[in-house]
């Protein structure tokens, strides 16, 4: 996941519940507020996923707040987004997708000069015990790392 001074939102639940296996920059079609609201941050993409449909991409269930001062221009906030990437790299996925059961995951969203830009995972779901194993790996790399520092304070 991109996490830098341009990251605008992250799912953090999406290597949680998925394995992921590739990852793609792609960019997202938006209104003016839409790109308003997301530059004070009002955007979600907690249970979004990417579908495609006809040929093209398209995202489901990313929320972005209506902008405040937006009016009549406000779009429904939970709409369909279209994304944009390239035609033999959608075929691919669409391939991938239908044959080995993987699923198009959202993971963060971030501005690329004045663009909005989305890093989208290929992934496939994860079991409950592969969940709680990785869940066991993480607390036992923290006792290490903790054990480690008292060892070295105590050196000194």
């Amino acid at each position: 996941m991109k996490k830098g001074p341009n990251t605008i939102a992250l799912n953090r639940k999406a290597r949680h519940d998925f394995s992921i296996e590739e990852t793609y920059e792609v960019g997202i079609e938006l209104f003016g507020t839409e790109v308003k609201s997301i530059r004070a941050g009002k955007v979600n993409l907690k249970d979004s996923y990417a579908d495609i449909k006809n040929g093209e991409m398209f995202v489901f269930n990313m929320h972005i707040s209506p902008y405040e001062q937006g009016n009549i221009f406000n779009k429904d906030p939970l709409r369909i987004r279209k994304l944009l990437m390239h035609k033999a790299e959608i075929r691919k996925l669409f391939s991938l997708k239908q044959l080995q059961g993987y699923t198009l995951v959202p993971l963060s969203l971030y501005f690329s000069g004045s663009n909005v830009k989305m890093e989208l995972a290929l992934a496939k779901g994860k079991k409950t015990h592969d969940k709680r194993h990785d869940i066991a790996e993480r607390d036992a790399e923290r006792r290490i790392l903790k054990a480690s520092r008292v060892d070295s304070r105590n050196e000194d």
